[in-house]
């Protein structure tokens, strides 16, 4: 077990590093963030989240009439998932423990870290059908400041453990080894490059040079590190053809930044991890190319309502239940049938003024940054938000036409 004298070292400085930190910091275990990013990235993707957070039985759900239950939420997140293989026995553990925190847990464990909710969405709603998959209630809580307060949250109190010495961070450091007792088989330190130093700002992309060596032990291990979603060569290699069938899009946008590149999923591999599951990804399929990029092939989701006419690429409406927001594996696997790499939202200005938004922290910026006024613009206000009037005037792929009476 790490003690005061034997670190735990933490590979990636996302919100998962941060949350290990913390709780190993309240144990007074000391701890060492490893990143190849600076700090400006601290958080990692989450900094760029609308905040989401899953509560089950939540005092806002009660408050709103929603009635959920653990039983509940672990039924439709089983089916969501659809544990068939031998290798499903630890994530179907974890889904179990997840459900559990965030039934009895999740809203105080946050509440007390300062994080409120503004609302309950009805995010995945599934397939339609009351024994399907999917979210059978609204479990989607918006955080009050989005993704940044939610990495404020925990990267506050880290920060503060830094300066009493239980936490050290090491940006600028990218592993390219996880060192191995040869006699216990246990993770005892990692290896790699020094990177140049950096001042770009958070999510652009960052030099690689490397301009030295690093080497830290500690008594174990744990990389938080990120999936890979901006990494399109391990998305195209691990596409999931028995779910999604064989058409792999040609074209995509990215929700994360490059940073987000799945490099420590075969480092692990080689240092004895069991990596399962490699082909369970997730795709939003109502992705925009951002007119204002800030990563390569940076990607805004669109959150469009329930009014907008949905068709394909060949004008034909998508069948049900492939509407936003409610089955998105199923919507990109009929999208991928097409032959199309796109589809058609058809819409009036009413609809956009009332119904759209653009998922991210830096799109919604009356909720990132608490601004009420801003946020009863959005509610009573008739043109849509600032960023949905951007998006209108700048995107290209916005067109504009009047309809015949």
């Amino acid at each position: 077990m790490a003690t005061n004298d034997q670190p735990v070292v933490i590979v990636g400085a996302g919100l998962a590093g941060l949350v290990a930190a913390y709780e190993l910091s309240n144990r007074n275990i000391r701890s060492i963030i490893v990143d190849q990013e600076s700090e400006a990235n601290l958080g990692g993707q989450a900094f760029w989240s609308l905040g989401g957070i899953f509560c089950v039985n939540s005092s806002n759900q009660r408050r709103l009439g929603i009635r959920d239950s653990r039983e509940l939420a672990m039924e439709d997140w089983f089916s969501s998932a659809a544990f068939d293989r031998e290798t499903d026995h630890w994530p179907r553990k974890w889904a179990e423990a997840f459900v559990n925190f965030a039934t009895d847990h999740m809203e105080s464990y946050l509440g007390a870290l300062g994080v409120r909710f503004v609302s309950v969405g009805w995010a995945e709603r599934g397939s339609g059908q009351a024994g399907g998959h999917g979210n059978s209630v609204p479990r989607f809580h918006l955080t009050w400041g989005t993704g940044p307060a939610i990495v404020e949250a925990f990267a506050g109190p880290v920060k503060e453990a830094a300066k009493k010495g239980l936490v050290e961070f090491r940006f600028r450091h990218q592993v390219d080894e996880i060192i191995v007792d040869g006699e216990t088989g246990a993770a005892v330190g990692v290896r790699g490059q020094v990177l140049e130093p950096t001042d770009v700002e958070r999510g652009v992309a960052s030099s690689r040079k490397s301009v030295g060596y690093f080497e830290l032990r500690g008594a174990a291990v744990l990389v938080a590190s990120g999936g890979i979603g901006g990494n399109l060569d391990l998305v195209k290699k691990y596409w999931p053809v028995d779910r999604l069938g064989p058409k792999v899009p040609q074209s995509f946008v990215l929700g994360v930044p490059a940073h987000v590149d799945g490099r420590m999923i075969d480092i692990s591999r080689k240092a004895g991890a069991s990596v399962v599951n490699s082909d369970r990804m997730w795709h939003y399929t109502e992705g925009l190319t951002n007119w204002n990029p800030i990563w390569p092939k940076h990607g805004i989701r669109v959150i469009p309502g329930p009014s907008s006419l949905w068709l394909d690429a060949t004008g034909k409406r998508l069948p049900p239940f492939l509407y936003p927001g409610c089955d998105t594996l199923a919507t990109l696997r009929h999208i991928c049938s097409t032959g199309y790499d796109y589809t058609w939202f058809v819409l009036n200005k009413s609809i956009i003024a009332r119904e759209f938004a653009l998922s991210g922290s830096e799109q919604n910026p009356d909720i990132t940054g608490k601004s009420i006024l801003l946020l009863l613009q959005r509610i009573f206000g008739s043109n849509g938000t600032g960023p949905v009037q951007v998006f209108m005037k700048k995107w290209r792929r916005f067109h504009r036409g009047d309809v015949p009476e």
